[in-house]
């Protein structure tokens, strides 16, 4: 059994690292910060996922989550989920954390986030909010992907944060089997129930990536977060982690518990921001709340005598059927807040590039040539949110909240990623499949 340094510089892919879970200090570390592949690992935050969904609500433990013929098409390791199958939330989170199972993922991932690009924006999110600096993810379930990295101080920070933020759901991570379909699954963590304070977390492999392994330990008062990456083989890597364990664990504090990883505000809604692209941004479908955005040029100072004696015009109040919705030209002003000076600009967006382009400021009586074909003057929607009408071509359909025409473009659909094939990959227990 080789110790910390002589498997740092024997294996080129071996990165560790041993954090006191009280204090956040870090009792070892051997390239923590170098990029590496989670493998496996990454379903810790697909877990985290679940668990932040559960705890607001959105889903229950009974919620069925149905597998599409993408998520059944999976490799091993796997619950051989078919195509139009379902399971609920807990099964589907004891899929993860015992059998690793790589077409549960990708179902919860589907069910949770649309497609399973979008899942893996809101995870990437997600680590950035927990302080995950350098993990990036492009899948649910870790099988190979060259940009899905990660670091060994990461995924101690997600282990961690695992344990603070979810307690009432960490226990899935003790489990030790698990039944589907009259079918009784092990789970990969060998450590469990054979090394003293194991409490989880979780396992991973590709070839790519080597054996790696995510562990909590609370004995003693103490508590230790310890990850191991890039192992070369399953025996190695859990002799490897229990010897750090057994270094480890006495340097540990005794004192209380303190939160060491910030629970990040907003939930899921902040992580779905990652979703949104630079320039094709999908159109709200409810009406802000949020006060409306002016902007104010300053005029040059009067002198008071010249307006002494000059009736000043009030302006007129605003037609509520035309503009039902507060803007800087019919909201009230505030009580004992005097008007600002100057030329007041009305801040507002047309629903797309398209009826930007088309769009004039002046009516004409025939119809315009743009780029997109006749601009059509088209008629005021009831639910218009916004003072500004643009005009669109005769080929588009309407925006659900602006109530004008919006073009609809066609895109091509993107090549595949390089490296995503999910053939000849191995399962965690380092056998080849197909």
């Amino acid at each position: 059994m080789l110790g910390a340094a002589e498997q740092a510089s024997a294996n080129a892919k071996y990165a560790g690292i041993v954090m006191d879970a009280k204090t956040g200090k870090v009792l070892y570390e051997s390239n923590a910060d170098a990029p590496r592949y989670p493998a496996s690992l990454t379903k810790m935050m697909t877990a985290y996922m679940i668990f932040e969904a559960l705890s607001s609500g959105r889903i229950k433990k009974d919620t069925r989550v149905p597998v599409s013929r993408n998520a059944a098409a999976e490799p091993p390791t796997n619950i051989a989920l078919r195509p139009g199958d379902s399971l609920t939330v807990d099964q589907a989170v004891r899929a993860l954390v015992t059998r690793s199972a790589n077409d549960a993922a990708t179902a919860v991932a589907e069910f949770l986030g649309g497609s399973e690009a979008k899942f893996a924006s809101m995870m990437t999110a997600k680590a950035r909010q927990l302080g995950m600096s350098r993990t990036t993810f492009k899948n649910a379930h870790g099988l190979p992907n060259s940009r899905q990295k990660t670091t060994a101080r990461d995924m101690a920070k997600l282990s961690i944060a695992l344990r603070e933020h979810y307690p009432q759901y960490y226990s899935y991570f003790q489990t030790t089997s698990f039944t589907y379909k009259k079918r009784r699954y092990g789970n990969h963590n060998r450590l469990l129930g054979r090394v003293n304070g194991v409490d989880g977390i979780k396992t991973g492999y590709t070839r790519a990536s080597g054996f790696n392994l995510a562990s909590s330990v609370q004995a003693n008062g103490r508590s230790i977060v310890a990850v191991v990456l890039g192992g070369r083989t399953s025996r190695s890597r859990d002799a490897h982690m229990a010897d750090l364990i057994k270094r480890y664990l006495n340097k540990g504090s005794t004192g209380r518990d303190r939160m060491l990883i910030a629970k990040a505000p907003g939930g899921a809604r902040t992580a779905l921001a990652a979703m949104i692209p630079g320039k094709q941004v999908p159109l709200p479908t409810e009406r802000p709340e949020a006060e409306t955005l002016t902007a104010y040029a300053p005029e040059a100072p009067v002198k008071a005598a010249a307006v002494m004696n000059t009736a000043v015009p009030r302006p007129r109040a605003a037609v509520a059927a035309v503009d039902p919705m507060p803007t800087a030209s019919t909201a009230p002003e505030p009580q004992g807040r005097a008007s600002a000076g100057g030329w007041v600009i009305q801040v507002a967006s047309m629903p797309s590039e398209d009826e930007a382009s088309c769009s004039s400021p002046k009516p004409r009586r025939r119809p315009a040539r743009c780029s997109h074909g006749p601009c059509r003057s088209p008629k005021r929607s009831k639910r218009a949110a916004s003072p500004i009408i643009a005009r669109a071509s005769s080929g588009s359909t309407a925006s659900p909240m602006h109530g004008a025409p919006v073009r609809r473009s066609r895109r091509k659909a993107s090549p595949a990623t390089p490296c995503s094939s999910k053939t000849g990959v191995e399962d965690e227990s380092g056998q080849r499949r197909a």
